[in-house]
């Protein structure tokens, strides 16, 4: 993944990176296997292990994943129980986050690392169809959250770091649900991550 450069902050070190590839004569590279793999680490150090807090509305969690989600992955035609989410591994979330929300909402087609990672997290954090849309409006497009071929020929034409500073804009101001107040301070520590670039 992109490492913040010392003494310059993320945003800085996203444009001389983009400097240096234009100058190259090239773009940013589409996204590796590697480039996921190193996203998905950081999705899961963020969700923590297994937690069953009585205020969030999704129930209990393992790795983020909730027990409908598990659910609805394994088939079982009901959310999974506290005891399975419980039993969930890594491997498995890994695969479900993987699927779920970077190969099914079209991420890959991203080949800019920092806003594919902005991206993916916006979407384990308030779902795949929002994180598109906000992109979409971003690029000045009508939001279907669908990533079709519309957005991604926009992608081509944008500044990716106008786009990443546009998208977490957006997402700055949607993180103010009062219901889950309880989760307001966990919320604003993942924001500042990205803020500082600490991804």
């Amino acid at each position: 993944m992109l490492t913040r450069r010392a003494g310059f902050s993320f945003l800085e070190t996203l444009e001389m990176a983009d400097s240096e590839q234009s100058a190259l004569g090239g773009s940013m590279r589409p996204p590796g296997k590697d480039d996921i793999d190193a996203i998905l680490d950081e999705v899961l150090r963020r969700e923590g292990g297994y937690v069953n807090h009585p205020a969030d509305r999704g129930g209990p969690t393992k790795y983020g994943i909730t027990g409908k989600t598990l659910g609805d992955w394994r088939r079982l035609g009901r959310a999974a129980t506290a005891k399975e989410v419980t039993a969930l591994t890594a491997e498995e979330a890994r695969a479900i986050y993987r699927r779920r929300y970077v190969t099914d909402p079209g991420f890959e087609a991203i080949a800019h690392e920092p806003l594919l990672a902005l991206l993916v997290d916006a979407g384990v954090h308030s779902g795949p169809k929002r994180a598109v849309e906000w992109l979409q409006t971003a690029l000045g497009l009508t939001a279907d959250g669908i990533l079709g071929p519309r957005t991604r020929a926009a992608l081509q034409q944008a500044d990716p770091v106008a786009l990443y500073r546009r998208v977490l804009a957006a997402r700055l101001r949607f993180t103010n649900d009062r219901r889950q107040a309880a989760f307001a301070a966990g919320w604003m520590a993942r924001m500042a991550e990205w803020v500082e670039g600490q991804v």
